[in-house]
């Protein structure tokens, strides 16, 4: 499409000026008039002759008029292009890059309602091939992945043994394996396979209308801007009613590494591999050594819907509050917004302008629907068990990982509750994390 665009800004620039030029050199070759028209002349005097010439160069100035919209005209487009390459296109670009998507399986044949909703919204199975890498060797399961044949690419984790652990990690075994597998299919997927980015989904996972666009629009930034690790499709306290509506373009960075359903590229694989944890990846994730005080992007109404409750987990959160997580069903278009808003520098300064310059309340103020006007609203925590306190009154997820809470971001949680925004926030001058707040 922008290559289409950008042939047709230089064609018409070159129609332009080639324009121009033969009509100069036409007005200056062209004889001021006929054999017949040299004799009407010498009758009528100099006087004609002048008219003759001020009429040719009205007709010139009109010409120019012309041809000055046109040239408005392919300056607009140009602007255009060039709002695109500023979203990460460029001139003269390859076409865009394949980003696969990676679903983690084992032995949940429901598997087949991940698969379908992948390939219901998938726009491009060249841009998006779907990969799925099967641990456990569950027959049935595997059944299901090969029933949509060339639709997907169905690899079989080699190693299912067992894997040695201290006694009281024996319970544990099944988080083991989930890392080892992890480590597996990632390595598949960026050595053997040879992708640039992935996202990772996993086979309990249903997607949004808009999953694909999500990606694909914030792929550029993700590796723009080097303070950023990953783009996470879950809002942890996307519940209905703790989000807006409204908003289902907004999107936040955080300092919590979210998970589900959530793109990385080459490079930060390739910095984690070589000390990939034995369990818990997840909550390794979140530790201060690889996070790094990195931040991801996270939307406000999630892209993800998780309806796997039985699992290694034992399902935990999940009756509380996963299962009522909403799922986005509006399509938004983020190609076409401007997303330059999520980058660090300007991020900050609008988020913490935002936070900072609302009435400061006590959250009884809140409950008893005492709030005055549309807000938002601001609810300070200085401790850990202030938080805890807090987060849990209002709903929100209280656990904190490293010392960072659920969606935070500089320690602020934004979530709505009875319908007005409220930021959940330590006060003011917030300088980090505390890891011993877990």
């Amino acid at each position: 499409m922008l290559r289409k665009r950008g042939s047709a800004i230089l064609c018409g620039a070159f129609l332009f000026v080639a324009w121009n030029a033969i009509l100069v050199l036409y007005l200056w070759g062209r004889p001021l008039s006929s054999r017949e028209d040299r004799e009407l002349a010498g009758k009528r005097g100099g006087a004609d002759l002048a008219g003759d010439v001020i009429q040719m160069a009205e007709a010139f100035e009109a010409e120019l008029e012309k041809q000055r919209k046109i040239l408005l005209q392919i300056q607009g487009h140009r602007s255009q292009w060039e709002q695109a390459n500023d979203n990460g296109v460029s001139r003269g670009a390859p076409a865009q890059v394949a980003i696969p998507i990676l679903v983690i399986a084992c032995n949940r044949v429901s598997i087949k309602r991940c698969l379908d909703k992948l390939i219901e919204y998938r726009p491009s199975a060249e841009l998006y091939p779907i990969i799925v890498s099967q641990d456990c060797g569950h027959a049935e399961t595997a059944q299901v992945i090969g029933s949509y044949g060339s639709q997907v690419k169905h690899l079989k984790q080699p190693d299912l043994s067992d894997i040695s652990v201290k006694p009281e990690h024996k319970k544990f075994q099944g988080y083991y394996k989930i890392s080892r597998h992890y480590h597996w299919a990632l390595n598949q997927v960026f050595n053997s396979l040879s992708h640039s980015a992935v996202v990772i989904v996993e086979d309990d996972l249903e997607v949004a209308p808009d999953f694909f666009e999500y990606f694909r629009s914030l792929h550029p930034i993700l590796k723009s801007d080097h303070s950023l690790w990953c783009v996470s499709a879950w809002n942890d306290n996307g519940r209905d009613g703790y989000v807006d509506p409204g908003k289902a373009d907004l999107l936040y960075r955080t300092d919590f590494f979210p998970g589900l359903g959530w793109m990385l590229l080459k490079e930060l694989w390739e910095e984690l591999e070589p000390k990939w944890p034995g369990a818990f990846w997840d909550d390794w994730m979140r530790q201060p050594e690889q996070r790094r005080d990195r931040a991801c992007i996270r939307p406000e109404i999630s892209r993800t819907l998780t309806f796997g409750r039985k699992g290694v987990s034992l399902g935990q959160f999940y009756d509380k509050y996963l299962r009522y997580i909403k799922l986005n069903s509006e399509f938004v278009p983020f190609s076409k917004l401007d997303l330059s808003y999520l980058k660090e520098e300007k991020y900050k300064e609008i988020f913490e302008k935002q936070v900072y310059s609302v009435p400061l309340v006590r959250y009884e103020e809140i409950q008893q629907g005492q709030l005055k006007g549309p807000g938002p609203f601001r609810v300070q925590y200085s401790s850990k068990e202030g938080f805890k306190v807090l987060a849990k009154n209002l709903g929100v997820m209280e656990d904190l990982k490293s010392g960072v809470p659920r969606t935070g971001y500089r320690g602020v949680v934004s979530f709505l509750s009875k319908g007005k925004r409220i930021f959940l926030a330590p006060p003011p001058g917030w300088n980090k994390y505390d890891p011993t707040w877990s």
